[in-house]
């Protein structure tokens, strides 16, 4: 189930969601191996917001940082919030 649209409507209305979205994409790829969002999409995620850290605002901010945005991956941890919202996507198709 990719969900490149449903992405973009949402990080369109508000930037700050670029944040969750990258972490559930993440989450789903790198631990699930079942992905949410296509490579290329993924990677120009990474790349967007790089071009607006500074600017962006949500708590889980501090988990990311640009290096891992550069690497194009996270492979750190995932507070359950990220695994509950991933789940919600999934269940709400």
């Amino acid at each position: 189930m990719i969900l490149d649209t449903k992405a973009d409507r949402i990080i369109e209305h508000n930037p700050n969601m670029m944040i969750p979205w990258y972490l559930m994409a993440a989450y789903a790829y790198y631990v699930e191996d079942d992905p949410i969002l296509s490579d290329s999409y993924f990677d120009n995620l990474a790349k967007r917001m790089l071009e607006v850290w500074d600017d962006l605002k949500h708590f889980h901010k501090d988990l990311l940082g640009p290096m891992d945005l550069a690497a194009g991956t996270y492979l750190g941890e995932y507070p359950e919030r990220v695994k509950g919202g991933l789940e919600h996507l999934r269940n709400n198709k």
